[in-house]
């Protein structure tokens, strides 16, 4: 008789209906027999409340992570931690783990008692928008430093040597460097690009550094700030991270299937990969290389209505489409006439090709669109911005189709929201209400309505593509840089950044925001939602951690 598997089932679930009661945590370890369960305590702060407790068991690739409450409690649920020997870690910033820093679970698992101690190097600890936070600066000036973000944290930059004059060489050989690089693995365009970048805009961001960076002293200047803990909602959640096999991978996008299963794209690398997130086990395929010279690694995923998965191949120049019933790929590159060193294809749009067999790709080399006829394999080209007056940098990212397969686009660069009719060719551009905005990446939904971030201006957004009107909602932490947004079965909106490791869930009938600290430096670009659960379950990949993150809200 398998008792134990329904125990543990109904414990979990007993757990999660006490922390939508509102449950006072310190009584859940005795009422449902939590399998590792404790209190967080430091000698400055007493409980401590809104920590990141994580364990993961040893020659496991999972970590589950759950965050304590006003009391400094925490309670893991029973139906994820299997007796074994675990290692912990915490997340507060300012502080460190004291110990205990392993733990034993078993059926007589004894409450921890997780001692904190203050960080010797809380430098080390800050994330990029903590170091925006510390900085002294216009907002102008920290803006320069955002695109840093891409390749590393701002820690780098902030605690380098060099002055101005060799910041200048550094930032023109980093403007060198292909999407999809880190210091580990850096990767160089053969475009020429860096030479593209004009001198006037290196050296004002050279200065800038340098003038924050450790070249004239030997500590910094300025006081270094973290955020708050989170409290209240924000700890009630359960977060699970999966490792993936390859150290260095560049988890870009995670979506799921209509089965729910994970499947992600590899920034930095020729793979695609998908998840069993009951196992942990992680099946990668190959994607043939088309331009062996040029830098690797892939970014959009999407799938189609007949469940093919299309992929945008980046410097390969190109879209791949990957049936998962059969496990092979379809190449589809750039033709030659159109194919050259700039071309990048970052995202691709099938959503709507049952309509009219056309599939869109953005190319930012232009910065413009290109279209393949899958029965022909012609491909069209269109430029929306050849007949705006220059002043204004332009550039063509995310792209959705709407159910008749019209392109709506966002200009990353600048302030538009662009619509390509899919019959005639014609191009509108929207301006967003907030200058400067820089739109990024977006989710098109049944009615037709565009949600998109204001990367820039620190927003998420909805355009109504019927009444072409536009929403905007702020976000609570500054310097969030949101990348994407996606709305959920009740309304809510989900969204992440580059900068701050927190994820964000905004009422928008309120505006009031919860947001959910994740226990690492994560890098969020793409994020997902699973409305096949209640409450709703939320995907992202950590784009410079290798790892998959699953973020399940208790109510």
């Amino acid at each position: 008789m398998q008792i134990r598997p329904l125990l543990l089932a109904t414990a979990a679930a007993l757990a999660v209906t006490l922390a939508q009661a509102g449950t006072d945590w310190s009584s859940v370890s005795a009422q449902v027999a939590a399998a590792l369960s404790g209190q967080v305590t430091s000698a400055e702060e007493g409980a401590m409340e809104g920590v990141v407790v994580s364990a993961k068991k040893a020659g496991s690739t999972i970590t589950v992570s759950v965050v304590s409450d006003e009391k400094g409690n925490f309670s893991f649920p029973p139906a994820k931690i299997e007796p074994g020997q675990y290692t912990l870690r915490i997340r507060a910033a300012g502080y460190e783990l004291d110990g205990p820093k392993t733990a034993e679970v078993g059926s007589q698992a004894a409450p921890l008692s997780i001692k904190l101690r203050k960080a010797r190097n809380v430098a080390a600890q800050l994330t990029s928008g903590e170091w925006l936070m510390s900085v002294p600066g216009t907002p102008e000036q920290k803006n320069m430093l955002d695109r840093c973000t891409s390749c590393h944290t701002l820690e780098r930059p902030i605690k380098s040597t060099y002055d101005a004059d060799a910041l200048v060489g550094v930032l023109t050989r980093m403007a060198g460097y292909a999407p999809g690089t880190t210091p580990l693995e850096p990767h160089k365009r053969l475009d020429g690009r860096s030479m593209d970048v004009p001198a006037d805009r290196l050296r004002p961001r050279a200065e800038f550094i340098a003038s924050i960076n450790l070249s004239q002293q030997d500590t910094w200047s300025f006081p270094l700030k973290t955020l708050p803990r989170l409290k209240g909602r924000s700890t009630h959640v359960v977060i699970t991270e999966y490792d993936l096999p390859r150290p260095t991978a560049m988890p870009h996008d995670v979506i799921l299937d209509k089965d729910g299963t994970p499947w992600y794209s590899d920034f930095g690398h020729q793979f695609i990969g998908k998840l069993d997130p009951k196992t942990g086990k992680a099946t990668e395929y190959p994607i043939p290389v088309l331009k062996a010279e040029l830098p690797p690694g892939n970014l959009d995923i999407e799938f189609d209505r007949a469940g093919n998965l299309w992929v945008a191949l980046m410097l390969q120049a190109g879209l791949a489409k990957f049936d998962p019933k059969t496990e092979k790929f379809t190449m589809l590159p750039l033709p030659k006439d159109i194919n050259n060193n700039s071309s990048q294809q970052a995202m691709v749009m099938p959503n709507s090709s049952d309509v009219d067999g056309k599939v869109w790709m953005n190319s930012v080399g232009i910065p413009g669109v290109h279209r393949v006829d899958l029965a022909s394999m012609k491909f069209e080209t269109f430029v929306p911005y050849k007949d705006i007056p220059r002043g204004q940098d332009h550039s063509v990212y995310g792209i959705k189709a709407d159910s008749k397969n019209n392109l709506f686009f966002m200009d990353f660069s600048g302030d538009f929201i662009g619509r390509i009719d899919a019959k005639s060719g014609e191009t509108n551009l929207f301006k967003t209400p907030t200058p400067n905005s820089n739109p990024r990446r977006g989710y098109m939904d049944s009615q037709d309505r565009l949600w998109f971030t204001e990367y820039r201006a620190n927003k998420v957004a909805m355009f109504d593509t019927k009444s072409e009107k536009f929403t905007e909602w702020a976000l609570p932490t500054a310097f969030t840089y949101p990348y994407d947004v996606i709305p959920d079965k009740n309304g809510e909106l989900w969204t992440a950044g580059m900068s701050t490791d927190r994820v964000v869930r905004l009422d928008t009938k309120t505006g009031q925001a919860t947001e959910y600290q994740l226990p690492r430096n994560t890098n969020v670009r793409r994020v997902f939602v699973d409305n096949s659960t209640t409450p709703v379950t939320f995907w992202t990949g950590g784009n410079h951690s290798a790892e998959i993150v699953k973020v399940e809200p208790l109510d």
